[in-house]
């Protein structure tokens, strides 16, 4: 009997997932590489005929010799030292620049353009991460259920007057659209401006940033040819906590919205239906509303229980 569960739980829910699963990644392989590949193969072509124009350009160096000055570039570059400008540019590992390397390395973004390069810096690194991956994880949980906290109304929702459910209504859609602005819209402005960044470019960073992937392509402070305020890396570290708060806070209610909107939609159905039905319409539209109010409250009360878990 328990084998029989298994393959019916296997059958019913895990390998439609898991087919769901493959397909949505064979649709991003195919389309990166659709969007990607030839942009790929110009670049190479093109870095290639540079190659070949500096050669032509000074007859005292050859291919070999270019090439080793190549390999020392990469090797600078992977050790996070910026090859344009010179020994004046910033440190990377100044206090603000080593604040905001710590602030990636606890919450698992990791750019990937700069990593320590001593086996004392790796090993402490590793240790590091192993505390401060599940301290960032409580310190997440805790000051989103303390900003939720705000919402501990919503528990008594069916004892409050209609009024008062609409205006916490309200009051959620105006803390929705002011993080939003303050932590998606704002950041990517402020970025663009000091970055020289398009505002679709600061917007990519922050949503590449917060969501923790972290491709390490756009990193903010890190052109040498700025001069940056000394606590510019460090108030980005600071964004990033409280961004990955906020969206911790905010992404249990996508589902939740979803099924609310199915099930208003269902209720304005019902309500044509029944306008046409009875004569007594508006007493059955004020009913269908209060039915409509009740499904905002239960799914408020399913969202604030999945925060807590």
């Amino acid at each position: 009997m328990p084998r029989a569960g298994l393959c019916s739980c296997w059958g019913g829910r895990v390998l439609p997932l898991l087919l769901a699963y493959v397909c949505y990644l064979l649709l991003g392989a195919t389309v990166f590489q659709l969007l990607e590949k030839q942009a790929e193969a110009q670049s190479r072509d093109q870095f290639q005929f540079e190659k070949l124009r500096f050669l032509e350009n000074y007859t005292c160096l050859d291919q070999q010799a270019l090439e080793q000055f190549v390999q020392v570039i990469m090797e600078a570059w992977v050790k996070g030292v910026n090859p344009k400008g010179n020994s004046t540019n910033p440190s990377n590992w100044d206090f603000g620049s080593s604040f905001f390397f710590a602030g990636t390395v606890v919450t698992t973004i990791g750019y990937g353009n700069l990593a320590p390069s001593t086996e004392a810096g790796q090993v402490f690194c590793v240790f590091y991460a192993l505390v401060g991956i599940p301290l960032n994880v409580v310190f997440l949980n805790h000051l989103g259920a303390g900003l939720h906290g705000h919402l501990a109304t919503l528990e008594r929702w069916e004892e409050q007057p209609r009024r008062s459910q609409l205006l916490q209504i309200l009051g959620l859609a105006l803390f929705l659209t002011l993080g939003t602005l303050v932590i998606l819209i704002f950041p990517p402005m402020v970025f663009s401006h000091v970055e020289g960044w398009s505002f679709g470019e600061g917007f990519y960073f922050a949503f590449i940033t917060l969501s923790t992937i972290g491709f390490g392509d756009y990193v903010v402070g890190t052109d040498p040819s700025k001069h940056y305020i000394s606590v510019y890396r460090s108030l980005a570290a600071l964004w990033i906590l409280l961004g990955l708060a906020w969206l911790a806070l905010i992404l249990p209610l996508g589902p939740l919205l979803l099924h609310r909107c199915s099930q208003v939609w269902l209720l304005r159905l019902r309500q044509g239906c029944d306008t046409e039905k009875a004569p007594g319409g508006t007493h059955r539209e004020g009913s269908t509303a209060a039915r409509e109010t009740q499904v905002i409250g239960q799914d408020f009360l399913i969202w604030r229980r999945c925060l807590r878990n």
